[in-house]
């Protein structure tokens, strides 16, 4: 019959969707696997039977029948003679017995070859019939004989195997314990513990040296060994037990330092269909295999340090047993410091992103080494990022942990946005301001403002800037201000969330530190609500006392920027600060000293013009009393802080004076500093603080006496100047138990020239002759009495 199968037309082809021809071609495929998968597992299959039919012991053959008295023993009386078969049939037998295939068959079951074909229905109801028997007892092995034939039907006859004597059974078993000893291995020696440990020794020298010339090689010609990273990554599979963890944390090191030395300073990207097909010099072709390798190991070396690390995280033992379980923590800890290095070394490379969703969850992790590593290298990427897309992915990601975990997060993982490279952001401006500023001419200006040569050479000079930018590849100011912005917006999202929903929890305090740090950088629409914000967190009473110091810092910092335009009054966070002075801790643990110092600062040298004079008298009174209770180098702070306040205001010297200002009489008990009459009392702790151990604070406490003066004999040195509060703060520490400036070696006495005793001896004489001159001198004339004293002097 004719095939009425048409071959599709060109048209229809084309209409054909590739999505068809790409499941046909894989089904194709899958089909030619599956066909050779199956090949594979019947050659498999034989080359095993074969295996076995070679290794299997031969079993004998069975024993011929033995002559008694010169005849042959008698069959069975089941058996007939072969006289009463008929002559075709026996002739049948002996044909058959020339055939292989005869000897192997199972004549109980199967019927004769000559016999004609019975119905299948007679035979399945025969063998319905025979009754079924539970197979209690072993089944003993059968030889098959010839079966005869009468006139039921065919008879099947067996025997059993006759069994051998036990003598040769045992012979047989001691052969076959022979022949296994025979295939079994040589006994490993067993070594003392001197020998293994020099065995491992050797071991992991040589596999040192394996490493390093791998990576002396790949480093050298990184074009032409970019194979061997290969190599040098299959190790870290390393199946010796003996040197597996050490070999594994080398190899983790070393490719991590080889990826530092040889990936590119720009992002790889894949190649495109076209220029695949498109032809290229040896050398673009050799520059591409090499990018297209490093890419691929890179990944595998992450996907590697991923699984090293979750194997950890889940407690898995692999199924080979190499590595215990204790030592996976020192394995994801080498991990975690080379996802560290890679994530700062190359925020431009390939899969950057992916080692950031790495690191961050880590930065929460229970364990503290790994957190604090992780931490340190988020740290590190945000002060060296100066673009900004490194910084952007990294806060997008802490901003989404963060909202995942319920806020339930360690308050170091916020405070890594203290060190965000963040200076200025695109702020809401008029509309002129912010629609975008014409760099070029366009072609109506240019026809119209410009001759015909004059527009020649502006299109040369326009040309020339653009190939300029992007030789220069730098990124604009608009673009990173645009970067800035969108990062700063996801932080104060963060904060705000938790200011809003979260406000009991640990995060508080690195929330209100973040906020003062950018506080200046908020948008002005959310300034009323945030002061309110900050005032309430305050009043509620719940704060520590360093927490409330960060809510004053972060409302003043809001109020010194843009929130000079708002009608705000402070006055409830001055009088806060002023009446939580004296709480400050006078001990070891004062680094409060440093938020109060910058508070001060805002409050009101940034702020001078919107603070009384009575406000100011106050707070320098108070500083002044706190200045004695603490350690020497919060002394200098406060009294650097003093300082400025003289200078800045007015009539502060009236504190210098005996004379009291005024009515009222100065009330130091009192919390509010407007009505404390600070005008009529004096700074009499500068005289105490003159007398201080501390050289420092005897300068500035004489410098403040004489008026604070900026030039003349009671000016301060420039070095003491020209510093901040806070930086002399930091300056003078003895964090590090040293004493700034250093104390002066104390100078031994010159030596007498007599004993103990003698200078002993030589004070009693001094004592009676001292009693004795008092004695004469009532008795004796004025100038007997002093030449006596003087004598007794020299």
């Amino acid at each position: 019959k004719k095939s009425t199968k048409r071959v599709p037309t060109f048209g229809k082809l084309l209409r054909t969707s590739k999505i068809k021809l790409d499941n046909k071609l894989k089904n194709k495929q899958f089909k030619q696997q599956s066909v050779a998968r199956k090949y594979r597992k019947e050659q498999k299959k034989l080359r095993e039977a074969i295996r076995s039919t070679i290794a299997r012991k031969p079993f004998p053959l069975e024993e011929p029948k033995k002559k008694v008295g010169g005849k042959w023993e008698e069959e069975e009386e089941d058996a007939l003679p072969l006289d009463m078969m008929d002559e075709d049939d026996l002739q049948l037998m002996k044909d058959l017995a020339q055939k292989a295939s005869f000897l192997t068959r199972d004549l109980s079951s199967d019927e004769p070859v000559h016999v004609k074909k019975r119905k299948h229905e007679s035979v399945i109801e025969k063998y319905e019939k025979v009754p079924r028997r539970m197979q209690t007892e072993p089944e003993k092995e059968l030889i098959h004989l010839l079966p005869i034939k009468d006139k039921g039907g065919i008879i099947p006859q067996t025997m059993e195997k006759p069994v051998l004597n036990v003598a040769e059974g045992e012979e047989e078993e001691t052969e076959e314990m022979e022949e296994a000893e025979d295939f079994n291995p040589e006994p490993v020696p067993v070594l003392s513990p001197e020998e293994m440990a020099a065995q491992r020794r050797q071991k992991l020298q040589e596999r040192k040296i394996h490493i390093a010339a791998l990576a002396s090689a790949i480093l050298s010609e990184p074009d032409n060994n970019i194979k061997k990273l290969k190599e040098l990554r299959a190790m870290l599979m390393e199946q010796d037990p003996n040197v597996a963890v050490i070999v594994r944390k080398l190899v983790m090191v070393s490719l991590m330092e080889i990826f530092k030395d040889i990936a590119p300073s720009y992002k790889i990207r894949p190649l495109t269909e076209a220029e695949k097909a498109a032809k290229v010099k040896k050398e673009t072709q050799k520059l591409r295999e090499f990018e297209e390798g490093l890419v691929s190991q890179y990944k595998f070396y992450l996907e590697n340090l991923e699984q090293t690390i979750k194997d950890w995280k889940q407690r898995k033992l692999k199924k080979s047993n190499v590595i215990s379980l204790k030592a996976y923590k020192g394995l994801a800890e080498i991990a975690v410091k080379c996802l560290c290095e890679l994530l700062v070394a190359l925020p431009h490379f390939n899969f950057h992103n992916n080692i950031i969703v790495l690191i961050v969850p880590l930065m929460n992790d229970t364990s503290k080494m790994i957190s604090q590593l992780c931490c340190e290298a988020v740290k590190n990427l945000f002060k060296q990022d100066k673009l900004g897309y490194a910084s952007l992915g990294v806060v997008k990601v802490i901003s989404g942990l963060v909202k995942g975990r319920n806020y339930n997060v360690r308050p170091e993982v916020l405070k890594v946005f203290l060190h965000l490279r963040i200076k200025e952001v695109e702020l809401q401006k008029d509309a002129e301001d912010v629609a975008p500023k014409k760099k070029f001419m366009t072609y109506r200006e240019k026809r119209k403002n410009l001759s015909r040569m004059q527009r020649k050479w502006k299109k040369a000079e326009e040309r020339l800037e653009r190939e300029l930018l992007e030789a220069e590849a730098s990124e604009s100011k608009e673009k990173k201000l645009k970067l800035h912005t969108e990062t700063l917006n996801i932080v104060f999202v963060t904060y705000f969330r938790i200011l809003k929903r979260a406000q009991k929890s640990p995060l508080l305090p690195a929330v209100l530190e973040g906020l003062a740090r950018f506080a200046h950088l908020i948008n002005v629409e959310f300034f009323d609500d945030l002061v309110v914000v900050l005032h309430s967190l305050i009043a509620s009473g719940s704060l520590s006392y360093r927490e409330s110091l960060h809510c004053v810092l972060s409302a003043f910092h809001i109020l010194s920027g843009q929130g000079d335009v708002l009608n705000i009054d402070p006055m409830k966070f001055y009088t806060h600060l002023y009446k939580t002075l004296f709480s400050l801790h006078a001990g070891g643990a004062n680094e409060d000293i440093e938020i109060v110092l910058e508070c001060l600062n805002v409050m009101f040298a940034k702020r001078r013009k919107k603070v009384s004079l009575q406000r100011a008298l106050a707070f320098l009174k108070r500083l002044s009393t706190l200045a004695l209770h603490v350690l020497p180098n919060s002394s200098i702070g406060i009294l650097a802080t003093n300082r400025v306040l003289m200078q800045t205001f007015r009539k502060m010297d009236l504190l210098l004076d005996n004379e009291s200002q005024g009515s009222g009489v100065y009330l130091p008990e009192l919390d509010e500093p407007e009505h404390c009459n600070a005008q009529n009392t004096a700074l009499w702790e500068l005289h105490l603080l003159k007398r201080h151990y501390h050289p420092t604070v005897q300068k500035f406490a004489s410098h403040l006496i004489a008026g604070a003066p900026t030039e003349g004999s009671g000016a301060l040195p420039l070095d003491l100047s020209q510093r901040m509060a806070a930086e002399l703060f930091e300056a003078y520490s003895m964090r590090g138990m040293t004493f700034n400036p250093p104390v002066e070696p104390v100078t031994p006495r010159r030596k007498d020239t007599f004993s103990r005793t003698d200078s002993f001896i030589d004070d009693e004489l001094n004592k009676q002759l001292q009693q004795h001159i008092s004695e004469t001198a009532a008795h004796q004339p004025l100038d007997f009495a002093k030449h006596l004293k003087e004598f007794s002097l020299s």
